[in-house]
This record gives C-alpha cells, structure tokens and sequence, in this order.
C-alpha cells in the first residue's frame, strides 16, 4: 500500500489544544467491525459497550519530563533537548535545536527549573545518521533522578504554548492516571480519558484491568516518509509484558470475555509477543520494531480504544487494519469515519477525543 493512502485533511481548528473540562467527558466514536454501525456517545458511558468479563488492557508508561533548556558554555548560545532514547544512566540520545551548532565536544549548561536544582552539564559525545546527538549528563548520578527540576512536559509540535512552555494543567494532563513506570516521551493518549473514578465503575460492571508497559517514543507520532509501507523503518520502543497480564488475558478468554486494547501501544506489545510466540503469549521484557498495516489479522487484541490520529502515520495504519482485519477495507471506513468526525467537530489528536472499535 502506498502511503497516500492514509492522507486526509483535517481543519486546524479541530486539532485539541487543551484537554477535556474532564477526562471523561471527551466525545466517543463506537465503530461496530461486524455491522459498520457507527455510535456517537461519550467516554463516560464506556461501560454501556462493553460486556461483564471483558479485559480493558493499558499501557502504564509514564511520560518523563523530558524536554530541557541550556546554554552553550562557550558561546553562550541556547539549546533546547529532548530526551529520544537511554543508553545507561546519564547517557541518552537526544534530539538537539538548533543542532547544527551541537557539535561534538560541545558542552551544555542546563537550565534549572526550581530553585536549589544541582548544576548539572551535557556534553555531546556523537552524532547518529538521524541527526541526533549522543550526550553524556554530568552533576547528578542519574538525570532520570533530577528530571522534574529541569524538564517540562514534551508536548507535541501540534500543541502549541507560548515562549513559557507547557502550562500547569500540562503536568497532570497530558499523563494518564495509571502511569507508574517512568520512560515515555510521549503520552500513550487513548489512556488519558480514564479517571479513577471512571475505573471504579468499570469494575463494578464487571470489566476487569491489566497492564503492560511500553515506554513510547518519538517515532509513534512521526508521518511515514516512504512512497510505499514497505519501505518504512519503524521505530524501535522498549516493552514488558508481565505474568500477571497474560493470566488475566487467558481469564478473560476462558470465560468468554474479550481483549480490549486501551491504545495503538497496548497492540503493538501484545501482538508482537504473539507473533513471536506462535500465537501464545507468555510474560517477557524486548523491544519490538512491528509495523502493523493493512492486511493483517491478530491474535490477541478483540477491541481498540483510541484517538484520532495524524495523517500517514503509523497509528492510523494500525487502526485501519484493526477495522478490517485481514484485508484492506479498514482503510475505506476508517477514513470515513475521519469524514464525519469532522463534519461533527470531533476534537482531534493527543488531547482530542476517542473512538472504540469492536
């Protein structure tokens, strides 16, 4: 398939620069695969479609405040970085601005967030064929350890803040209420409509939870640059899938239950690990490169609980082929249903609405 395939246009004013009043108050699309019949609702009905012994699984990355600020020490210059990938403690891959200045050998002073934050130095060690910058951290034993004194929230490019950077809803916001293990730079966003509340009342109507883990990275948001699907290299991202959540993954589908994936992530682990696996799932720690597009059947994942996303992006490719598996009409469908979206004024991307194909 050509990459083309999955271009549409949307308004800009429908692309959501803040979230919801509340997290479930965000509007919901309910695609039915089998019948094509399309529901309007909104996420705080969830529970109404689905059943007493479904599993809703989630992703409990959490995103890491991974954008920093420094100064050059020798010139004076700024720099902005954005955490991409950790090598070892205090050494990441980092996406540099402007980056033509980030030589190797550059060192960077960091800008400190709070008052009484330790004075901490980047030095750039390398570059890589993508452009980024190898850099060691100096002044702290861990800079995982000292983030929230120096970074900010790395928002995506389409959610735009002024010279001061993300705002104080940002913090809380663009984080899901479950998330409890650090290493995400970017939100695993079908997750943000949950509340505490909202989980509690699934439980009570017999939807049980589970979670992996896979850390996300810049690569999940960025458009296929390739004429063609198969000529796109997928990013790489880090995963666990522990025993617990393949136990409850076979409790779900002993008694009858279905496997709902809260986001295009949750797919991506558990369909990786099946395919590894020979359709089995068993509990494991990777990293996982799997492009999934139209066709494509799957093994584990029975619904889909997810936003609306970016034009010829890989997220899109997967939930076409989620809408139809095995074949290529998801593409059709899924694009119509982008269509009606729009004409209703759905809100759109990280901090937009959501839809749920069954």
């Amino acid at each position: 398939m050509k990459t083309s395939d999955f271009d549409y246009q949307l308004p800009e004013h429908l692309i959501a620069q803040h979230p919801a009043s509340k997290r479930d108050a965000s509007r919901l699309l309910v695609y039915g695969r089998e019948t094509g019949a399309v529901t309007h609702g909104h996420f705080r009905d969830l529970e109404k479609y689905l059943r007493p012994g479904d599993l809703l699984v989630m992703n409990n990355s959490k995103v890491i405040p991974a954008r920093l600020h420094g100064r050059n020490q020798r010139t004076g210059g700024e720099f902005e970085l954005l955490l991409v990938e950790e090598n070892a403690p205090n050494d990441w891959w980092v996406m540099l601005r402007p980056g033509k200045r980030g030589r190797v050998g550059t060192r960077i002073d960091l800008h400190p967030r709070t008052v009484g934050a330790p004075p901490v130095t980047a030095e750039v060690l390398a570059v890589n064929d993508e452009g980024h910058r190898r850099v060691r951290f100096e002044g702290a034993s861990n800079i995982l350890n000292v983030l929230d004194q120096f970074g900010e929230p790395p928002l995506p490019p389409y959610i735009r803040r002024g010279s001061n950077g993300p705002i104080p809803e940002d913090l809380s916001r663009y984080q899901t209420v479950y998330a409890s293990a650090p290493g995400s730079v970017a939100a695993p966003t079908a997750g943000l409509h949950f509340t505490p509340e909202r989980l509690e009342r699934l439980r009570e109507a017999g939807i049980a939870t589970a979670q992996i883990t896979l850390h996300v990275g810049l690569g999940t948001f960025a458009p296929v640059k390739a004429e063609t699907l198969a000529a796109h290299r997928m990013h790489e991202e880090r995963y666990e899938l522990r025993p617990e959540t393949v136990a409850a993954i076979r409790h779900a589908r002993s008694g009858g239950g279905r496997v709902i994936a809260v986001g295009t992530t949750t797919v991506r682990v558990l369909e990786s690990v099946a395919e590894a696996h020979e359709g089995e799932l068993v509990p494991e720690t990777g990293r996982t490169r799997i492009f999934i597009f139209p066709p494509r059947n799957f093994q584990v994942v029975d619904g889909l609980i997810t936003n609306f996303h970016l034009p010829c992006s890989t997220l899109l490719m997967l939930v076409s082929a989620f809408a139809a598996p095995g074949g290529t009409g998801g593409v059709r469908s899924i694009l119509e249903h982008y269509q009606e979206a729009i004409r209703k004024e759905y809100r759109f991307f990280s901090y937009g609405d959501a839809m749920l194909l069954l």
